[in-house]
């Protein structure tokens, strides 16, 4: 499970990291990410924290395709590990 939210994480940072994404977007990218690593709740929260921040990214008009693939990826991840718990 360690491996599955590292590769989550490196995934949001790609996109937190992605000059050609909009700065809101980058910035709930973050947000997800410090989202899903807060400790303080049980981890199918924390995923569906972070799936509930990047749907509404998801949505933006402003984001690139590949942008959106990537968010939807990510999504598709934290589902699986939502579920896990």
């Amino acid at each position: 499970m360690v491996d599955k939210i590292k590769q989550i994480t490196d995934a949001l940072d790609m996109l937190a990291e992605d000059t050609s994404v909009p700065r809101n977007i980058r910035k709930g990218a973050s947000d997800a990410k410090a989202r899903l690593l807060d400790t303080k709740e049980p981890m199918d929260v924390r995923a569906t924290g972070a799936i509930v921040i990047l749907d509404d990214l998801a949505n933006d008009p402003n984001v690139p395709m590949h942008g959106r693939t990537l968010i939807y990826q990510i999504m598709s991840q934290l589902e699986m590990l939502s579920r896990a718990n």
